[in-house]
């Protein structure tokens, strides 16, 4: 029996948090516990709950706006599709974004391979994962050819645009943010922070 064989024998969860995998096994995972998160850094395989409301629901908010500039004029054709808790390959590292948008492939991507243009995270709360979101993570995203990544901070009560090659920008909770990427399309922070708000972290 093969690595990976052995290591998708029985269902992951977890108990295997800190389990040494390399890519090509975590790629082959297909029997996991759906109650957890699952990332692959550094050779290891780290295993996370999942958000509380206090992510998904401005992540839900932000799908449906999504959703609605797909099926408006100015949006139809512009957006190939957008999804929440989607694995990004990093390199070596397999990172689990809280929403990615794919655009200009001008056919439905293949979440396996296709690289997303945008790359959304919603931050916790704990120093860690700030560290991780703003500093780790823009680094893994932007080598692997993502375009923008924002990171949504509720507790800075802002949202930071990262580019290749450009400084950050940083959009105030009142402001709105117009993506190049996305032609008139508006997104409105306040209202995604607002709906944060009425769940606390958990």
């Amino acid at each position: 029996m093969s690595a990976p064989d052995l290591i998708t024998a029985s269902p992951v969860g977890p108990e295997s948090n800190g389990m040494h995998m390399t890519p090509l096994e975590f790629d082959a995972l297909q029997d996991w516990d759906e109650n957890f998160r699952y990332e692959l850094v550094n050779g290891v395989l780290i295993v996370v709950p999942p958000p509380g409301a206090g992510e998904r629901i401005p992540n839900d908010v932000l799908g449906h706006l999504l959703r609605d500039y797909m099926e408006s004029d100015s949006g139809r054709g512009v957006v190939d599709e957008t999804a929440f808790e989607q694995t990004v390959a990093c390199g070596e590292n397999r990172r689990r974004a809280d929403r990615v948008i794919w655009t200009g492939l001008g056919r439905a991507p293949d979440p396996s391979s296709d690289t997303p243009t945008i790359v959304v995270e919603f931050v916790s709360r704990s120093r860690r994962d700030r560290r991780r979101d703003y500093e780790v993570k823009r680094e893994e995203y932007l080598a692997a050819g993502v375009q923008e990544y924002w990171v949504i901070d509720r507790y800075q009560r802002n949202m930071t645009v990262f580019r290749a090659e450009d400084q950050a920008i940083v959009i105030a909770e009142d402001s709105e943010y117009a993506s190049p990427l996305l032609p008139s399309f508006v997104l409105p922070l306040g209202r995604l922070l607002a709906c944060a708000d009425r769940y606390p972290e958990e």
